[in-house]
């Protein structure tokens, strides 16, 4: 009993500091998150400024009380295009994850369920276009559109849903063997039958959560189109054109137009990634016995 009892205490006292961290990091990311949305919400009309405004006599300001982010090499102010720029971002990686999940949830659902050499052929699909970078992959297929947002939202989506259907598929594989579908099935069920209302409905909450871990990257990926050229087009606000435009001001000693749209980048990156984790702590069941400890 004495031995047992310290190391049941320290077992109580891990799994609360391991509780209390949790709690930090879901308050700390869910506040940098509804700043954002905020921002991107609420301050384009209160703040009365053409984003697109040009005004060469303030070019390249540094950050003051009337531009609190400086100006760029236009002399636009550049926290009102940093907003606009991640109000596109937002868009192309809410969309591009929607369609990802969509279209990888369909897949990955049809594989594990009808098995067999469907199942075969569909994972050899998946392996073959998983051997190509996805960067390399959205650069072709925007390359066949004119510069716009859904060109970028089509070809982040159509590169993003691999990972997706893998995880479906390895969750319906896992479901399949569960005894409430072996009476399912013999009870007279088909197998569109046992997909659609035993299968789907049990993968939604990974499938999910694929999705929300998805948008952070798909804004990566649309930040590096633009920055590369072949996403938006130069004049358009996007948070990788406003990198982009900056990297001679850089060289220049002028910091602030690319350091502020690079956080504009990783703070929400870091807010859905801190959430994302959180909810996948809850629903994995080892995850979850461990924080019970």
């Amino acid at each position: 009993m004495t031995c047992d009892a310290p190391a049941e205490t320290a077992w109580r006292s891990y799994g609360a500091n391991r509780r209390s961290t949790r709690t930090v990091r879901v308050r700390t990311s869910a506040t940098l998150l509804i700043a954002t949305v905020l921002a991107v919400l609420v301050l384009p009309p209160l703040v009365q400024l053409d984003e697109q405004a040009v005004e060469l006599a303030a070019k390249l300001l540094p950050p003051s009380r009337a531009h609190p982010l400086g100006t760029d090499d236009l002399g636009r102010d550049l926290l009102l295009r940093c907003v606009y720029g991640l109000r596109v971002s937002l868009l192309v990686g809410v969309a591009a994850a929607v369609t990802a999940t969509v279209i990888g949830t369909a897949v990955g659902a049809t594989a594990g369920a009808l098995g067999g050499w469907v199942d075969r052929g569909v994972m050899r699909v998946v392996d073959t276009f998983s051997s190509v970078p996805h960067l390399l992959l959205g650069i072709f297929i925007v390359a066949m559109f004119r510069p716009g947002v859904w060109p970028v939202v089509v070809s982040v989506g159509l590169t993003h849903w691999l990972s997706t259907a893998r995880i479906v598929r390895a969750e319906v594989l896992s479901l399949r063997s569960r005894p409430y579908i072996d009476a399912a099935v013999s009870g007279g069920a088909s197998r569109w039958r046992v997909a659609v209302r035993h299968l789907l409905p049990a993968v939604l909450p990974q499938a999910a959560l694929a999705a929300v871990l998805m948008v952070p990257h798909a804004m990566w990926h649309e930040s590096a189109l633009s920055f590369l050229g072949l996403g938006l087009p130069t004049h358009t606000a996007s948070l990788g054109t406003l990198i982009n435009s900056a990297r001679g001001s850089l060289l220049a000693g002028q910091w602030w137009p690319t350091l502020f749209p690079g956080l504009f980048i990783i703070v929400p990156t870091l807010a859905i990634a801190g959430l994302a984790g959180a909810w996948r702590e809850r629903v994995s069941p080892r995850r979850r016995s461990e924080l019970m400890l």
